[in-house]
């Protein structure tokens, strides 16, 4: 299946949507360091996501770690409120770099 990617300047977009739990945490994770792997900087678009599990969340964090060594950007854009509230209990809304829209990212207007 995998998740819809756009790409906006050098970042490739991630969009991840509806329930990301156990279920299918491993195939975004996969996914996601399959990019990073090929030292691609990475946003990952949570406007989308209804709810988010510990799992899920266990994937950007190691996401995140791989970015930090293969020295490549990664970040989280457009977090809806219910992935908020989880990153939030978890205390890595400080860890993660968390913008409101892409454009916080690239620079660009709109």
């Amino acid at each position: 299946m995998g998740y819809p990617t756009s790409t906006d300047g050098t970042y490739t977009i991630v969009s991840l949507t509806g329930e990301v739990d156990l279920h299918c945490s491993p195939e975004a994770k996969k996914q996601i360091l399959g990019l990073l792997g090929e030292n691609k900087d990475v946003l990952i678009d949570l406007s989308a996501v209804e709810y988010i599990d510990s799992s899920a969340i266990a994937s950007l964090v190691e996401a995140l770690r791989m970015a930090k060594a293969n020295q490549v950007k990664f970040g989280l854009v457009s977090v809806s409120t219910p992935a908020m509230k989880v990153l939030q209990l978890a205390r890595l809304d400080k860890v993660f770099s968390i913008k409101d829209s892409v454009s916080d990212y690239t620079g660009k207007d709109g």
